[in-house]
This record gives C-alpha cells, structure tokens and sequence, in this order.
C-alpha cells in the first residue's frame, strides 16, 4: 500500500492530511466541550440569579465562586464619590452605569454598587437628585466578579471619572487612597426592584445570559475536516488512476 501511494506522489500528502484531519476534528470537539462547560456555567448563573439573596457577609464566608450570588447588604452610599463606567443602551443611547461606593454597616468596608444606567444628560447627580438616596438603605443584587481594563479597552478618563471597563480594582482605587481589609474588590449590581425615586438611575443591568458559540465553530472546524477528506479523496483517485 505505501509503495503505491509512494509510486502515485501520495505518500505525503496522506500523512500531511491525515495530520490536519485529526487537528481539525480535535478542535471540533474541544468546542463541543467547551459548549457542554459554557451550558452548565450558563445554568448555575441562572439558579444563582434566581435564588433567596443571602446576606453579603455569609456569602463572602460561605462560597469561593461568587461571580452571580445573590445577596444584600446594608449601610449608606457615598454619594460624592460616584464613578461611571461608559454603557450605551440599545434603545436609550448613550450612556452611563452609576457606581457609588456602599459602606456596610458595622466593618465600614467598602463595596462598590452598580445602581444602574442613566442617559448622559443624567451623568450629573443634580439631574436626578430624587434617585440619590441618603442615609441607611438595603441593596440586593449579583455580585460581579473584577473585569480589568482590556488591551483594546480606552482609558479611564479620571477627570470625568468615566471608566470603559468595569475594573473595580481600578475604581475602588479611585475612591480611597488606602484601601481597608474588608473592603470588596467587586461590582454588586443593584436589583430593577425597588426602582430609585425618580426613575433613575435604572437598576437591573445584570445580563446572566453568556454568549455562546461554540456549537457554531465546532460545526466550522467539522465542516472542514468533511471538505478536507472530499478534496483529498478526489485528488488521490485522480493521481491512482493515473498511476494504474
């Protein structure tokens, strides 16, 4: 067999083939796997999202995964120290996610709260002075786990105190000058309900839906092993035929 595939000028184009096929039906299937990973991530996002909120602390001291948990706090927001992060809405336009340092109650620690989206008139605090709530309150919502500023992501513009990445290492940062050690190092994104007073900002920018592709690339890289093995196969009975 490998003296006539040798013969026909086949002997390495089969081994170079047959090379490509199984890295093209392996990353396939790494896709596939990767798609079961992202189904069972998307579901434990889901049920978390829709779970009995626990208290912040318990669930600082109960789970090592917090991305998505529900939870509540209560203390004050420092208002004054308010930080945006850049956040155009499909049907709104232009504009900002509200984050306002929350102190707990009791440790003074600090957790920086996403209050939810405003239009860019509303960036200024006045423009929706019945939303900035003083004194003691309660916030429920989903912890977020840190999302550092990309290599493709624009700087934080520090005179506006415009983030274009929600970095809440680099935000919390710009809050205070040194840091506590039980200040949180994540977003809790406030809940839709209650509204804010006014309507604004607009809680519940939560999306616990992930993109999920892979089933589309892992059709890609199939696809092109099943071209790979029509275009080989072809061409070599085209050069046995002309070689018998």
């Amino acid at each position: 067999m490998f003296s006539r595939l040798h013969s026909a000028g086949l002997l390495w184009p089969t081994l170079l083939s047959a090379l490509a096929l199984v890295t093209l039906v392996s990353l396939g299937t790494w896709q596939m796997q990767r798609k079961a990973w992202k189904d069972d991530l998307q579901l434990a996002i889901a049920q978390r999202a829709k779970a009995a909120p626990e208290s912040l602390d318990s669930a600082l001291k109960s789970h090592r995964d917090l991305a998505y948990r529900r939870v509540t706090v209560r203390g004050r927001f420092v208002n004054d120290k308010e930080r945006f992060v850049y956040a155009p809405h499909p049907r709104l336009g232009p504009g900002y996610h509200v984050i306002t340092p929350f102190e707990i109650d009791g440790s003074g620690a600090l957790v920086l709260v996403n209050r939810g989206y405003v239009t860019e008139p509303l960036k200024d605090p006045s423009q929706r002075a019945a939303g900035q709530i003083e004194g003691p309150a309660t916030v429920t919502g989903l912890l977020r786990t840190p999302s550092p500023r990309g290599s493709f992501d624009a700087a934080p513009d520090l005179k506006s105190m415009i983030w274009y990445a929600p970095d809440a290492e680099a935000i919390l940062d710009s809050v205070t000058k040194k840091r506590r050690p039980g200040d949180i190092v994540m977003l809790l994104d406030a809940e839709a309900e209650p509204a804010n007073a006014g309507g604004w900002p607009k809680g519940g920018t939560t999306l616990v839906k992930l993109t999920n592709r892979h089933f589309e690339y892992a059709i890609t890289w199939y696809g092109l092993a099943a071209t790979l093995i029509a275009v080989f196969g072809a061409f070599a009975r085209g050069r046995l035929r002309a070689h018998s």
